[in-house]
């Protein structure tokens, strides 16, 4: 592990919720929704699972040397190639889709964690071969999560009127617009060129995003053996014909998920409530629901319609065209690769929790579901500067006001406190009911309601001071707002929003190095990272 980072637990940074922070801690109420512990023997009983399923081994190490024809390959890569072909070979997985230009830093930290996570495990089970996968989700068309990233508060938004799957939309002049734009802002740094440089080979016009995208991390992370895999490719998905085929049919997913959620929801919120359906119809330009109404299956966008013959007949022909959703796009991960483990953030890890019993109906091992592991990165200059303000970095994540508060409590020579004489009024108006009750109990009731408004009004009085001795301490509010903003910009988690280029456009490839040093493997834990 690297010397300069710190590690705390999800729950005391504040940001997570309820069913995340239970999940990590292993709380009986979700015990029925996973299979398997993250901890070695829970990776060790996914193994002896996975075994008995027959995962296409053949066919994906072809499609993967097809995909990468004309890659020049890291050794370790050509190793982990080969490596998949063999039967005590898995993979650990994490999944995301194509944002441009990797989109928000989280994007990176759970490739990462999945590298980590297969590099331990094959420190730790001598008997078997792990292999890192990106699985890109490239089908799906949400171009207002995709199309944008954040660069030094700056939203950079690709203003293309390309519509349907964002992996099948080519990068245009408007996205190439947006190099230039990312290229004003960093180039000036120490590897600014070169990471504009790696931009500009990768989303080349014309070129499919899905396929920049496959060029991008596998420049990024080829030498830490990382395989990546687009799933929008028809001979994989030849062999998932029969969950989609059961989906038409049978409608199973939305049943099972419903059950399930039902009873999420008496501890938590749920995360994917699926439809009918969960399967899209995908063209070149459109992504669109399937619905069956009476005994026709229609694409109503499209204009499309089969019979029941005619839609299996269209599956088998054509099983590109059919695209699963959030409901079956794990099942279809787990049908085509050999994988024991998969690495999610807590929305992902949530809408896993529901989808134990889907697996089930498809006779599709179940993986570990592990938490990815989360950073704020900051640097010497936010260290000092917290410092400064009576902090330490870890109390950053408390919310603004609260730190400008203990700021202002600490300074000042005033008090801002009326505890004792909120005490003594408590007395006061004790005193008083007992004398007004010897009288009329009815009084009693009285005296109790004058006592709630004098300590409301006593309580506004409080903070009307503390107010007034805040504006004597505004420089320290600045600080504390912009060393907040810097750390926890528009008061999120850095990682949820920040786009890794300024990072990495002052610290290049040794950015990846110390996130890999840093992560963990098994231990979900939270990350304060210093880079220097």
């Amino acid at each position: 592990m690297a010397t300069n980072c710190e590690y705390i637990s999800f729950e005391s940074t504040g940001y997570f919720s309820k069913m995340m922070i239970d999940y990590v801690k292993g709380d009986e109420k979700l015990h029925k929704f996973y299979k398997y512990p993250v901890s070695l023997d829970g990776i060790q009983a996914s193994i002896e699972a996975r075994k008995k399923f027959d995962t296409p081994r053949n066919l994906l190490v072809q499609e993967l040397r097809k995909q990468y024809k004309d890659f020049s390959l890291s050794e370790t890569q050509e190793q982990n190639l080969d490596l998949l072909l063999k039967e005590n070979t898995f993979t650990v997985c994490t999944a995301h889709q194509p944002n441009i230009f990797t989109g928000p830093l989280y994007f990176i930290y759970k490739i990462l964690h999945a590298v980590k996570l297969a590099h331990h495990l094959n420190e730790q089970i001598s008997d078997s071969n792990f292999v890192p996968v990106y699985y890109m989700g490239s089908e799906d068309a949400d171009l207002d999560e995709l199309g944008h990233i954040n660069l030094e508060g700056e939203k950079l938004e690709w203003e293309t009127k390309q519509t349907g799957a964002v992996g099948r939309m080519k990068v245009d002049k408007q996205l190439m617009k947006l190099i230039e734009r990312i290229a004003g802002q960093i180039e000036i740094t120490d590897h600014g060129k070169e990471l504009v440089q790696l931009f500009k080979n990768c989303y080349k016009e014309g070129e499919l995003i899905q396929q920049a995208t496959l060029k991008l991390v596998n420049e990024l992370f080829k030498d830490f053996g990382l395989l990546i895999l687009i799933p929008d490719n028809a001979h994989l998905k030849a062999h998932f014909t029969p969950v989609v085929k059961k989906e038409l049919l049978e409608q199973f997913s939305h049943l099972i998920v419903e059950e399930t959620t039902k009873e999420l929801t008496e501890h938590y919120k749920a995360q994917a409530s699926g439809r009918e359906i969960n399967l899209f119809y995908l063209t070149e330009t459109k992504r669109e629901r399937i619905e069956k109404e009476g005994e026709t299956y229609r694409v109503s966008e499209l204009g499309l319609s089969w019979s029941e013959t005619e839609i299996l007949d269209e599956v088998d022909n054509h099983p590109d065209r059919f695209s699963a959703n959030v409901i079956l796009r794990g099942v279809f991960q787990e049908t085509v690769l050999p994988n024991i483990a998969f690495i999610g953030g807590g929305g992902e890890i949530a809408y896993w929790l529901e989808l134990k019993k889907v697996f089930e109906a498809c006779n599709v091992p179940y993986p570990v579901l592990v938490i990815r592991n989360s950073f704020v990165l900051f640097n010497q200059l936010h260290k000092e500067q917290a410092e400064k303000l009576g902090f330490e970095i870890t109390d950053i994540f408390q919310p603004t006001e609260k730190l400008i508060n203990q700021v202002v409590a600490r300074e000042s020579n005033q008090q801002l406190t009326l505890v004792k004489e909120k005490e003594q009024l408590r007395e006061l108006y004790s005193h008083l009911k007992e004398v007004t009750g010897k009288i009329d109990i009815t009084l009693s009731q009285h005296t109790e309601a004058l006592l709630a408004k004098a300590m409301d009004r006593v309580e506004a009085l409080e903070k009307k001071m503390l107010r007034a001795e805040k504006r004597k301490f505004e420089a320290q509010q600045r600080q504390v707002n912009k060393l907040r903003e810097h750390l926890f910009p528009k008061n999120s988690l850095q990682e949820r929003l920040d786009n890794f280029s300024s990072f990495y456009a002052k610290h290049g490839k040794e950015l990846l190095s110390e996130l890999y040093n840093s992560s963990s493997a098994l231990d979900q834990q939270f990350c304060l990272l210093q880079l220097d």
